[in-house]
């Protein structure tokens, strides 16, 4: 079984070492893990996982070698009493039913409402239309229906129409070693260029070489020079999770070509809307982020900056405080991008849903109305369209 493991880690392009595997096969032997799974999946990833960007790899092959098997953490934020978020049934409505369900009308009513309902409520509720509860048309609740609600003890999204989750949620780092589904992202990347040498000289110059030994009467004399680079500087900001996750392949294909692009690339994540903090893993976000002032401090004006995401969203999300989906936002998330642009007058965000798309969702046109129009699709069109914005 572990032979087996190893060499579908091998498959699966993970750096991984005889010498690492028998360190493992040693602990196992000296008791380490004992016989306990989740003993063994934490000594398995320390001895073989070097780089935590393979993190996400290792527990792919780990799923598939050990039959799927998922690991669960200690850390709930979720206070409400489990019977009551136990799922039993689903709600699923016909598109003239949910015609028919109405919100409450507003953030503030919406929040409202849902203190009080925290005040009253004392036990489970199925399939109502007003307390917390499971698949029924309260703005409150798992597995029912409501225009715009709060997301309570669902595992993902069913419908997309909540406005705040109250569950902490985990998502996974993009992996910037992708192979790249086509070297055209790559081509549309290089019209940003700005070429120069800089940093040791440590690359033979053979030209500088030839001339410098034919004037030295033949006698080799060797010229070197630094090596010559994309002098180019960008600032990324992904969006992850949520609605993302249907364009993580693309994501992770743009991530992989600006590593390769770019000498001075850094990034970050954000959820929906930039708002005070920004992180780069997601497996710590909540714990390990970075605020979004010492972000704009770090990164000089000379950055050009790039957004992606699908900026899909509750308009809340963009226009007021406290309208975050997931944490409550002293700033509207419109403050957040109006601080950002002021700096980087070089920005542009990346789309990567359909511009055919884009005017059906209110927070996308929102947000476009907020980058200038410059907003453009995650295409290679779009991505020339984009560097030649960037480069202007």
């Amino acid at each position: 079984m572990f032979v087996k493991f190893f060499f579908t880690l091998k498959e699966a392009k993970l750096p991984v070492t005889l010498r690492e595997y028998l360190t493992l096969i040693e602990a196992l032997k000296a008791g380490c893990a004992g016989y306990d799974v989740n003993d063994f999946y934490y000594l398995a990833r320390t001895t073989l996982v070097k780089d935590e960007k393979n993190l996400d790899k290792f527990d792919q092959v780990f799923g598939h070698c050990f039959n799927g098997i998922e690991f669960i953490g200690d850390d709930k934020t979720v206070e409400l009493p489990d019977e009551w978020l136990k799922k039993l049934a689903e709600l699923s409505l016909t598109d003239e039913e949910k015609a028919q369900v109405e919100a409450l009308g507003g953030w503030e009513k919406l929040m409202e409402t849902l203190q009080e309902r925290l005040k009253e409520q004392q036990k489970r509720h199925q399939g109502g239309n007003k307390w917390i509860g499971t698949a029924g048309r309260s703005p409150f609740g798992a597995y029912g229906y409501n225009p715009e609600g709060v997301r309570i003890g669902q595992k993902e999204s069913r419908h997309r129409r909540a406005v705040k989750v109250w569950d902490k949620r985990e998502y996974k780092n993009l992996d910037d070693d992708v192979e790249l589904g086509t070297r055209n992202i790559k081509v549309a990347l290089k019209r940003l260029r700005q070429f120069a040498r800089e940093g040791a000289a440590d690359e033979l110059d053979l030209e500088d070489t030839i001339r410098s030994t034919a004037r030295n009467a033949g006698f080799l004399d060797l010229k070197m020079r630094p090596e010559r680079h994309n002098a180019v500087k960008v600032l990324i900001l992904f969006d992850i999770g949520g609605s993302m996750d249907d364009h993580i392949k693309s994501c992770e294909e743009l991530f992989s070509a600006a590593r390769n692009e770019f000498k001075h690339l850094e990034f970050y994540y954000f959820h929906n809307c930039v708002y005070e903090k920004l992180w780069k893993d997601n497996r710590r976000r909540h714990a390990d982020f970075k605020p979004t002032w010492d972000v704009l401090h770090t990164y000089p004006a000379d950055y050009k900056l790039i957004i992606v995401g699908d900026a899909t969203m509750s308009p809340y999300e963009i226009a007021y405080a406290g309208g975050s989906v997931e944490h409550w936002n002293e700033e509207a998330g419109s403050a957040w991008m109006e601080r950002i642009l002021n700096i980087y007058s070089k920005a542009v965000w990346l789309n990567p849903v359909p511009e055919k798309y884009w005017e059906y969702t209110p927070s996308l046109q929102m947000m476009k109305q907020l980058m200038g129009d410059r907003m453009y699709p995650l295409t290679i069109h779009g991505l020339e369209d984009a560097m030649k914005e960037l480069s202007r």
